[in-house]
């Protein structure tokens, strides 16, 4: 059994991140902090746009970063946001995040306090189209 991901060094990467944030229409600002397959550590935060929905998520922001730094799979992510709700992925980010992780792979939600809840992948995405449903 694979050990558990560092979610303390997750934590402190998306909380970092996540002032970074481009959000003066929504002024909700995300980061993201996932752990590669080469147990680098990737992050992003969301950008906004004035012409909608062309912004950014910040789980997508740390996605292209991780596939720009030679990265190819998720092995935990974690999103930090504020507020009294949990702030989970968006379903299109669900998507991206099974573009490169297993249906097992941990996501981490999180608030200025600290981490809020855990689920798998599946849990958030249960019955994923994923990549092994295309023919190679």
């Amino acid at each position: 059994m694979p050990a558990l991901p560092d979610f303390d060094a997750l934590f402190a990467a998306a909380a970092a991140i996540q002032p970074r944030a481009y959000a003066p229409y929504s002024r909700f600002r995300v980061g993201a902090a996932l752990l590669s397959n080469d147990g680098a550590v990737y992050t992003g935060c969301n950008v906004e746009n004035a012409a909608y929905p062309v912004g950014t998520c910040a789980e997508a922001g740390a996605i292209a970063a991780m596939i720009a730094g030679g990265g190819q799979a998720i092995r935990a992510i974690l999103v930090f946001g504020e507020g009294p709700e949990l702030v989970t992925p968006c379903g299109a980010c669900r998507q991206r995040i099974r573009e490169f992780a297993a249906p097992e792979t941990q996501v981490a939600v999180a608030g200025p306090e600290g981490i809020r809840a855990r689920f798998t992948l599946a849990e958030l995405l249960p019955a994923s189209f994923g990549p092994a449903n295309l023919p190679r």
